[in-house]
């Protein structure tokens, strides 16, 4: 089986869109998802692009995403972050994961970034099992926190 792996294109992002749910699914929270096809391509395709986004296809057809954009450290500085790998269920194990995942790397070293982050869920044994035989080092000790747009709201509109 040859896998290609590219840079999504605009006619990528329904199936782009379709790996985020499937994704989801996976991680538990399968009503996540608040975002279009219009938004991947707005936002990732556009004038000033959030995302870079690379697809891995077989005869074709998207298996696999691997979604990342660059974020400053002010320990390291320049950073590429890796938001989302994924490889749809039946492809697992075909070696899709890790194409895509040495295409970031290696897109990562273009850029010349400073290091390649990423958060996987403690829970992820499989993906933390592939990471660290990688060489990557999952690093316990931080948690992760974030505001969506209600709570981002609510804290604004509160009277402090």
């Amino acid at each position: 089986m040859s896998i290609l792996v590219r840079k999504a294109v605009k006619s990528d992002m329904p199936a782009v869109l379709s790996l985020i749910r499937e994704l989801a699914v996976y991680e538990k929270e399968p009503d996540a998802v608040h975002i279009s096809i219009k938004t991947l391509e707005e936002e990732g395709l556009g004038e000033h692009p959030l995302f870079t986004c690379f697809v891995a296809e077989v005869a074709g057809k998207v298996i696999g995403i691997a979604l990342t954009y660059f974020v400053f450290s002010t320990w390291r500085g320049r950073t590429l972050h890796l938001e989302d790998l994924i490889v749809t269920e039946k492809m697992r194990g075909t070696g899709a994961g890790i194409a895509l995942y040495k295409r970031v790397m290696q897109f990562g070293k273009e850029q010349e970034v400073a290091q390649v982050k990423w958060i996987v869920l403690d829970w992820n044994t499989p993906a933390i099992d592939f990471y660290e035989r990688t060489g990557a080092i999952i690093d316990k000790d931080w948690y992760i926190a974030s505001m969506n747009s209600e709570k981002l709201e609510s804290f604004l509109n509160e009277k402090n």
